[in-house]
């Protein structure tokens, strides 16, 4: 982290040493350490590890649209649109082109730069892929970056959200290998990486994150962050979410039951630092959960390295903070919305497609 943190953003964008000082080799007991320190060194080292590779005070906004809710068949123990919830979260169909595109358009008019659409399913189905594409061209013709999160893909489907310009594709592990078995049944967690590796062979960034807060214990988060930061290449976007409990989910009604099973501030800024030491290239998405911290906690969570955040109203299902918050808080804080390229996106057209963890 010495021999790169006196390198200013642009400079750590291009320069071969920090590429190289980029590792994907870290073991669970360097990650635990990093967990062990006192918090304001963590800190402290998060953020000289953001300064090197990012801009300082710029956060990413992105917005989250849910193109198509309900009545999915995995049993996603956190998740309200799962057929086995008792939330009340009806069923829908996919969404209409055109109003995917008209709520593209108020987003990018509200100053987000990434319009991410996701759909309730375990897999697209062929018939629907003439949409999902047509909504990818509308909004890159907008000049916003797209994202999708569909479930699994097989390498046709892949390749042809590539052709259609698709930036991001999210896809998340949700915990540690030895959490997620608890959580879900009806996908395997090597049939994540599965999709992550198809994703990758297609050309498309990947987006992959999780969830805290679901009764993991700290080994849980060691390992979820070991997990991502030993792929061959670091996610380009690294989404940590705080589990927004909802009633008739099955982690919803347990930390109804055991409420001190939520995982507290410190230790989700925490986990957002060890990311960022971990994987400092990639962008940090502060995402569900906000609407319920305070300022503060989400203050620390930027100067623990995290600099993209979803905007908006609305989640998927769940609430989020909203435009004007977000604005407010940016006032008071003296943040300011991204603009430039990203790093990792920016190494990768510079050295012909090799992305994080890419040797000088």
């Amino acid at each position: 982290m010495s021999d790169t943190a006196t390198l200013s953003a642009p400079e750590a964008v291009v320069a071969p040493a920090v590429r190289a000082a980029v590792r994907n080799d870290w073991t669970r007991e360097e990650i635990a350490a990093l967990f062990d320190l006192p918090f304001t060194e963590l800190v402290f080292r998060a953020a000289e590890v953001h300064r090197a590779h990012h801009r300082a005070g710029e956060v990413q906004l992105c917005t989250l649209l849910s193109i198509k809710t309900g009545g999915c068949p995995e049993d996603c123990g956190y998740c309200s649109q799962s057929v086995k919830a008792d939330s009340g979260v009806a069923a829908t169909k996919l969404m209409d082109v055109q109003a995917v595109l008209q709520s593209a358009a108020q987003a990018r008019d509200a100053g987000s730069k990434r319009f991410c659409m996701g759909a309730a399913w375990r897999n697209p189905k062929d018939r629907d892929m003439p949409a999902i594409v047509a909504m990818v061209k509308g909004v890159r013709e907008m000049g916003m970056e797209t994202c999708m999160t569909l479930g699994m893909l097989t390498p046709a489907q892949a390749e042809q959200l590539a052709e259609a310009g698709l930036d991001y594709y999210n896809h998340n592990i949700d915990t540690s290998p030895e959490r997620y078995g608890e959580v879900i049944t009806t996908r395997s967690f090597a049939d994540r990486l599965d999709t992550l590796a198809t994703v990758r062979n297609a050309g498309i960034n990947v987006c992959s994150g999780g969830i805290v807060g679901m009764g993991e214990t700290r080994a849980d988060r060691v390992g979820f962050v070991h997990a991502l930061a030993t792929l061959e290449q670091h996610p380009e976007s690294v989404p940590v979410n705080a589990l927004v409990p909802i009633k008739g989910t099955v982690l919803g009604d347990m930390l109804a039951d055991t409420p001190l099973a939520k995982i507290d501030d410190i230790e989700f800024v925490r986990t957002v630092a060890v990311a960022r030491i971990t994987m400092p290239l990639s962008m940090v998405r502060l995402s569900a959960g906000r609407e319920s911290m305070s300022e503060a906690t989400q203050a620390l969570c930027f100067m623990a390295g995290a600099n993209s955040i979803f905007t908006g109203d609305k989640l998927l299902t769940a609430a989020n903070a909203g435009d004007d918050a977000d604005a407010a808080m940016f006032a008071r804080l003296g943040l300011r919305p991204m603009e430039g390229e990203e790093p990792l996106r920016a190494i990768k057209q510079q050295v012909g497609g090799c992305s994080g963890g890419c040797a000088a």
